[in-house]
């Protein structure tokens, strides 16, 4: 593990059901248990079998106490699509913490008057409300890559460049998670997300 004065990273996962949201907070859960950190994570908010709002929170650290991220601390918010991320933006924290945001909009067929009430332009939003965001296409490079359900890997790499874990433990994390026949297209959606996060 490597030292990291104590800190505990706190992490918030949202998107819509069928999104991968538990998917994305297992694969960094994985990822910190191999390099020896203590972590805690929640269990899945929401309505994740019917496309409704759904979160989970990863925290880890030397020691962690609780698994629940506190509004305003959050190091990354991670939203898989664009609604989600305004949703729980709140979370971020404003001075060091990042808004990660897939510019991806699922409206929701239920809602009435949705497509017309929608918030679009989630990141300029947030980001006029004093944080720091990183706006990603992720949707668009998974289906680039053949499979656009693989938006929540991409955007993983993307997240795993914000963290003190090692790229050869997060493709060990992948590697566990993932099934075979589906592993190599997903550590190519990874590897674009880490490449989208560093330019």
């Amino acid at each position: 593990m490597s030292e990291a004065n104590g800190k505990v990273y706190s992490l918030l996962f949202a998107g819509v059901g069928g999104q991968g949201v538990l998917l994305g907070a297992e694969v960094t859960a994985l990822a910190a248990v191999r390099e020896g950190y203590d972590v805690k994570q929640t269990e899945v908010h929401g309505v994740s079998q019917r496309g409704g709002s759904v979160e989970t929170h990863v925290r880890f650290g030397t020691k962690v106490w609780s698994p629940v991220v506190t509004p305003g601390k959050a190091d990354l918010v991670v939203g898989l699509e664009a609604l989600e991320a305004l949703r729980f933006a709140h979370f971020g924290d404003r001075q060091h913490g990042v808004i990660l945001v897939n510019q991806h909009e699922i409206i929701p067929g239920s809602v009435k008057d949705a497509e017309r009430d929608y918030p679009h332009g989630s990141a300029e939003f947030i980001r006029s409300r004093g944080y720091w965001v990183l706006a990603m296409e992720a949707s668009r490079l998974a289906s680039e890559l053949g499979d656009g359900r693989m938006a929540n890997v991409v955007m993983l790499g993307a997240v795993s460049t914000f963290l003190p874990l090692s790229h050869e433990t997060w493709l060990d994390a992948l590697r566990q998670r993932i099934p075979e026949r589906f592993r190599q297209p997903n550590l190519q959606a990874f590897a674009a997300g880490r490449e989208a996060a560093a330019r």
